[in-house]
């Protein structure tokens, strides 16, 4: 059994659930509306899919931006090495 331990994993899986939510939330609505449930199941769910809707945005964000954080320090360490290198040779 194999362990990820890519740095950019944790933000991109945030994104992708987000993004799988969403999608879902598309073309499920609201479903559970039309089907005959009680009426503590579907405040439950109401309440369920209404954090979700708002907390899921600010998560995507979240991992958007630690995404291009990590990726411009990776670039930036990278240029830097390369500095380095090219002034060592020199």
């Amino acid at each position: 059994m194999t362990v990820v331990t890519n740095e950019y994993f944790p933000a991109a899986a945030v994104l992708f659930g987000v993004v799988l939510f969403w999608t879902v939330a598309l073309f499920g609505g609201l479903s559970l509306l039309s089907t005959n449930q009680p009426p503590i199941a579907t405040l439950t769910w109401l309440l369920f899919v209404y954090a979700a809707a708002v907390l899921s945005p600010l998560a995507g964000l979240l991992a958007m931006v630690d995404l291009l954080r990590r990726w411009l320090r990776n670039r930036r360490s990278a240029r830097a090495e390369g500095r380095a290198a090219g002034t060592k040779s020199a």
